[in-house]
């Protein structure tokens, strides 16, 4: 197959070549191509919000929902020096945790659903974080992505969170038609192998804030974009 491609494109230059190839790729390639670029870049894959067990990830991964990683992890410490379990947390008033996560936003509808999901694990299940995607969904202010965070970086089982960064990559690199998170989380798990989904999600969250970022972006040094990217987004850049 590459060497039809070859003589298709011999009269153009050497990076034009190579892009042409890359762009002519089967998306099983281009799949094979994503993981590997990825893979090379980001071989470790630490979860970006600092936490010490399945109930501060948890609640971690509620306070990011519209707000940076890094603000949480500065709220956290407080937080969890006031109560790092269900059992101490249900304890708080729900001002006092209002008050310390306000630089997260949307403190009152968040510090309410800290208080009752605690009030939940401690009465329903012994003060554990469940391992079900069911369980999860029914706690208050946890989500499907919430709870996919928590099932894959907490408990190692298989999933897919789709953030903004992996919705916007995945349209980009016409892996996905964008119309929706829902879509693109089943498309990326129908396209990736499912033994990769648990770091692949965070190689390619590094990969969008790094390289191809929402705002700001410089193709020239997204080298994935430029070789698989969606067609009608090169286009517009002038690639």
């Amino acid at each position: 197959m590459k060497k039809a491609l070859f003589s298709q494109v011999t009269q153009l230059g050497p990076k034009f070549r190579l892009i042409k190839i890359l762009r002519d790729m089967k998306k099983s390639e281009k799949i094979l191509f994503i993981m590997d670029e990825l893979e090379r870049l980001y071989p470790k894959t630490p979860v970006p919000l600092d936490h010490t067990d399945a109930y501060t990830l948890l609640i971690a991964v509620l306070l990011s929902a519209q707000c940076t990683d890094k603000r949480v992890n500065t709220v956290t410490p407080k937080l969890f020096k006031l109560a790092s379990t269900p059992e101490d947390m249900m304890m708080q008033e729900v001002k006092q945790i209002r008050e310390i996560i306000k630089p997260c936003g949307l403190s009152p509808r968040k510090s309410d659903a800290i208080h009752r999901l605690s009030k939940i694990l401690v009465d329903k299940h012994s003060g554990k974080v469940p391992k079900s995607f069911e369980h999860l969904e029914e706690l208050p202010g946890v989500g499907h992505k919430t709870a996919s965070v928590v099932m894959a970086q907490a408990f190692g089982v298989a999933a897919f969170p789709v953030d903004t960064h992996i919705h916007r990559l995945m349209y980009r690199w016409g892996l996905s038609n964008g119309k929706n998170v829902v879509v693109t989380e089943e498309d990326a798990k129908r396209l990736f192998p499912q033994d990769r989904w648990n770091k692949l999600h965070l190689q390619i969250i590094f990969y969008g804030r790094e390289y191809c970022p929402a705002r700001g972006w410089n193709i020239d040094k997204d080298l994935i974009t430029q070789k698989v990217g969606r067609t009608s987004v090169l286009h517009k850049l002038g690639k």
